[in-house]
């Protein structure tokens, strides 16, 4: 009859114990020393080794020849509580016998002398599963046991065991394995039996497990049933990762903000018999991923997947803002839970597609500092490539003697945005000329400076004003309010002349009161030694005072100034 590895291979002494020195030496020495607890508690994930050593330190506190705190497995008692023919030992299970008259039981039974062994051992699993009243029956006899017994509880949720019960325990937690470890004992395996494992399958095998050396052993028993040699294709064909492309697919579907590609992928795995709350789990994973990797340096240990697959969720990382990935998960969280009580869980994940891939459906905090995000960024780009839209417009309209200059000069005025083509005239008396809707102001002077230009001001050729990012910066520290508004503005120095150029209309407003102009000028002047005078571009009529969502205003004022607007 075919035995499990998990099963075949468990540990028969501390020795064999992988991944959990610290509570094998603890033992062993209490075991050599002769001064055992009445009462263990064993606490950690699945698979690391809770009841293996509740039963191998059954046999040791009753082994004839003990080996430096081991049992001898050469013994006649080592070779009964290993069958079970030796009743004194005796491991309950807590998940069906967790009833307060199962614990009369168990404490009218402790009372008598074990019949073979030293010590009468009663190891009770899943311990978190009795009942309160079983727990208030077991509290008083665990406190003062008679000297020939002794408990060994095993959990893996200890905050569900009373703090009266935990008092009275010597507490061990067993951690998760580490990856190395996991794999060389699957490889030592795999050199006793009769199949062949690589280093690098073994590897993979312990990323799936998640620290637990049961789970490693199964996975592997499932490779062996595949074929007789283990490597990372036969892992991946066995466990099922090669048909998690499609995650990749529905991530790509919600960076492009496609709904209805979203939707058809949901009915297409739903025709397919996909339980809908075991996919959302799975991109719930997917994401995690992707946020890990775009926050730690080496994530290969946190993540369980096939190197190619870390390669294309490295790739992936490239579409969404941490922001973006942040905001998914929760929504994502929001489904699962809804999924758990909702009665037409297709609807529900629906629901949850179509608002991954239109954030403006969500109205949530995170997703509007996610817009504002995308918005600010599109500023930024704005700010560094100098409106390269619009320069190839006016490169576009100059002749041909013009455009094809070589001159540092003709580079200049090429460089220029559309509005300020023009260049302020010679006659004082003349201005340029205006659209309709628009009008050249100048800002008061608060210094009694005169309005009228100079000569010199008038034949200036306006260009790009270098310093304006730093006098930004520098306004922030004085008027953070002020500075928000001319986030994302250009400014053209002509002369003694600044034009502004902002996305922001409020600006035209701002530019009315003294104290503003004041301030900025002075800037100004500190920064470049010039007692700049400001103008700027204004609507007119009712594109002046209408009020709109300012997500609404940035997204005009970009597409005004040659961005592409794309929703997000």
């Amino acid at each position: 009859m075919y035995l499990a590895l998990y099963r075949k291979w468990r540990p028969k002494t501390f020795d064999d114990v992988v991944g959990q020195e610290h509570i094998t030496t603890t033992l062993k020495n209490e075991v050599s020393a002769g001064k055992t607890a009445h009462s263990y508690l064993f606490t950690g994930s699945r698979g690391t080794g809770k009841t293996t050593c509740s039963k191998i330190l059954a046999m040791a506190v009753n082994c004839l020849h003990p080996v430096n705190g081991n049992p001898c497995m050469e013994c006649e008692v080592c070779k009964g509580i290993e069958d079970g023919s030796i009743l004194d030992v005796l491991e309950i299970d807590a998940a069906s016998n967790n009833g307060v008259d199962d614990v009369r039981v168990l404490r009218e039974e402790a009372n008598y002398t074990p019949a073979q062994c030293r010590y009468r051992v009663y190891i009770i699993d899943e311990t978190h599963m009795l009942s309160t009243s079983a727990f208030n029956a077991l509290l008083k006899i665990m406190e003062e046991p008679p000297e020939h017994v002794k408990f060994i509880l095993a959990t893996t949720e200890v905050h569900k065991v009373p703090a009266t019960v935990l008092s009275r325990c010597q507490r061990f937690d067993f951690v998760r394995i580490q990856t190395e470890e996991i794999a060389a004992r699957l490889s030592y395996i795999a050199s006793q039996e009769s199949f062949e494992l690589t280093q690098e399958a073994a590897f993979l095998i312990a990323r799936l497990a998640d620290g637990g050396m049961r789970d490693a052993l199964s996975i592997l028993d499932q490779c062996i049933a595949f074929s007789d040699r283990v490597d990372e294709e036969v892992v991946s064909k066995a466990t099922g990762l090669v048909s998690r492309d499609y995650l990749f697919q529905i991530a790509q579907v919600i960076a492009q903000k496609d709904p209805s590609q979203a939707i058809g992928m949901m009915d297409k795995l739903y025709a397919g018999a996909k339980d809908l709350q075991k996919l959302v789990g799975e991109l719930i994973e997917h994401f995690r991923n992707l946020m890990l990797v775009k926050t730690v340096e080496d994530p290969k240990e946190l993540i369980r997947c096939l190197p190619e697959e870390l390669l294309k969720l490295k790739e992936q990382t490239r579409l969404f803002p941490l922001s973006e990935i942040l905001r998914i998960l929760s929504v994502l969280q929001d489904c699962l839970d809804k999924l758990g009580r909702d009665y037409e869980k297709r609807l529900t994940v629906e629901m949850a597609m179509i608002q991954l891939c239109t954030p403006k459906l969500d109205d949530s905090t995170g997703a509007l500092l996610q817009r504002i995000e995308w918005l600010e960024n599109q500023l930024k780009q704005l700010k560094l490539t100098g409106l390269p839209a619009v320069q190839q417009q006016e490169e576009a309209m100059l002749p041909p003697e013009r455009s094809t200059a070589s001159s540092g000069q003709a580079q200049k005025e090429a460089a220029l945005p559309v509005q300020l083509e023009s260049v302020p005239p010679k006659e004082p008396a003349q201005r340029r000329t205006m659209s309709p809707t628009e009008e050249e102001t100048e800002a008061p002077s608060p210094s009694g400076l005169e309005n009228t230009q100079t000569k010199q001001t008038q034949s200036a050729v306006p260009v790009l004003f270098e310093p304006w990012i730093e006098v930004l910066g520098e306004l922030k520290q004085t008027d953070p309010v002020m500075a928000s508004v001319l986030s994302g503005s250009v400014a053209y120095a002509a002369g003694n002349v600044l034009y502004v150029d902002s996305p922001m209309s409020l600006f035209a407003n701002l530019n009315q009161r003294d104290t503003f102009v004041k301030t900025l000028i002075q800037i100004l002047e500190n920064k470049t030694g010039i007692r700049y005078k400001i103008r700027m571009k204004k609507a007119k009529g009712k594109e002046a005072v209408k009020q709109t969502d300012p997500l609404t205003e940035l997204e005009e004022q970009a597409a005004a100034l040659g961005i592409e607007i794309e929703s997000k």
